[in-house]
Order: C-alpha cells, then structure tokens, then sequence
C-alpha cells in the first residue's frame, strides 16, 4: 500500500533532518537495510510464520494419527505438513507493473535527499518483480 502525499513529504522531511545532523548514521541506516533485503532472499515473512503455524498443525495430525492407529488421520497430517513447508518457502507477492513513480505527482529536484528514496523504491521493485 503507497504512502499517501503527506506521508511521503513527512519521510522525505525525516530523511532531510537525519541526513542533516547525522550523516555518518543515516548512511549507516542505508547500507544495513540494503543488505538487509538482500539476506533475507526473498522470502516472506508473513508466509514463513503462517506456514511455520501450519506445519506444525500437520505434525499434531502425524502424532494423533500415530497415537490413534489411524493411517488416514496421519497421512492428513503429513500432507498438511508438507503444505506448510511449502507455505513458509513462498515469496511474498508482486505488484508488476505497478510503479510508485508514476502515481505521484511532479517529479522532485535532482539535488534533493529523495535520492535515497528512490534508489529504495528501485530496490523494492526489482525485490518484487524477482518474485
């Protein structure tokens, strides 16, 4: 979900004065979360707890299938297990062809901070149209 206008002014606002009374953090900042984003490989982290949740509902079906004698009851649990698996391994989802860009207004000033901005907004287009 975009940042409305007014978000968007009050970030770049924040990144003006943090780039202004400490340089040396907020390029700190830069470099941990671009390397951030690339060590986490992509995978979502909304679908690796939901299927972590899953999977460990599947292992609860093996177990009472076990517990019970009933092969179907733990085959059901071994399916819901290997769903959850996959679940946690998904990446999360794309917004192809979508470009923040082009939904804003007039374009900023080439000598502004919003460089930063920009260069993660590239990051989180081309994260997503990996996908």
């Amino acid at each position: 979900m975009p940042l409305s206008e007014h978000e968007q002014k009050l970030l770049d606002q924040l990144e003006q004065q943090l780039n202004a009374e400490d340089p040396h953090f907020a390029q700190s900042m830069h470099s941990e979360t671009t390397s951030s984003t690339r060590d986490r490989g992509g995978i979502s982290v909304r679908y690796l707890v939901l299927g972590i949740v899953i999977a460990v509902v599947g292992l609860v079906g093996v177990l009472a299938g076990v517990a019970s004698k009933l092969v179907v009851v733990g085959v059901v649990g071994f399916v819901v297990m290997g769903l959850g698996v996959y679940v946690a391994t998904l990446r999360g989802s794309s917004t192809k062809g979508h470009k923040r860009g082009s939904a804003r207004g007039a374009p900023k000033s080439a000598g502004s901070s919003s460089s930063f901005m920009r260069r993660l907004e590239e990051k989180w287009e081309e994260r997503n149209n990996r996908g």
